[in-house]
């Protein structure tokens, strides 16, 4: 059965496109226009009650019941373990050290590097101390990331997974976030590997039309 997928094309969404593509699960796309305010609409409110994107309801959950997952993160959780795959076997350091970095996205990457968006691409007005603390912040993490990436090919380890999933869509564009890659060779060599993934491609043109 088709997974039901309430979406629109941004970092957060492409996490669960590209998930979805990747683990082969069919899936209808129903796009949630943050810009008109679909996301305040009382259906959607049903399933994503915090009123973000995305969200998605399985019909085929937990017990065999239709089951609603709101939270980037907790939806790559649940389609990873629905399918035993980008995540490592329960109990094993794999898994927690995954999921420390998918915590370290969601915690931190995600919220720092959209507040530096905000300041420097849309905020109405100037404000010098929100840019340059976010993009003070937005460069510290990009930092801790390729150290990370000195030590293993990927996020969690040897193995592409959930981790490298949730934070490689909020990374594509470091210049609009105040990033030189120059220094961050490792942070290179880990992009343009999960960039050249064909999942990864058809993932992030999901919804794309709507952002052009």
């Amino acid at each position: 059965m088709s997974i039901d997928v309430y979406s629109w094309p941004t970092p957060n969404g492409h996490k669960v496109h590209i998930a979805l593509e990747e683990l082969g699960l069919p899936y209808t796309v129903h796009a949630i226009n943050i810009g008109a305010g679909d996301q305040f609409l009382p259906d959607f409110l049903t399933i994503s009650p915090n009123n973000k994107i995305p969200a998605i309801l399985d019909p085929d959950g937990p017990d065999g019941k239709p089951f609603p997952v709101f939270e980037s993160g907790a939806i790559l959780i649940y389609l990873a373990d629905k399918t035993g795959r980008l995540i490592g076997k329960p109990g094993s350091s794999e898994r927690y050290t995954q999921l420390q970095w998918l915590m370290w996205q969601m915690g931190g990457l995600g919220p720092m590097l959209g507040q530096a968006h905000h300041f420097r691409q849309y905020a109405p007005e100037k404000i010098q101390y929100g840019i340059d603390r976010y993009t003070s912040e937005a460069n510290r993490l990009y930092r801790v990331l390729d150290k990370r990436l000195s030590e293993a090919r990927f996020l969690g380890g040897d193995n592409y997974s959930i981790a490298d999933i949730v934070a490689w869509p909020w990374m594509r564009y470091p210049d609009r976030q105040g990033v030189d890659t120059a220094t961050l060779p490792h942070f290179k060599r880990w992009f343009a590997e999960i960039a050249a993934r064909p999942a990864v491609q058809r993932g992030v043109e999901v919804l794309a039309q709507h952002s052009r």
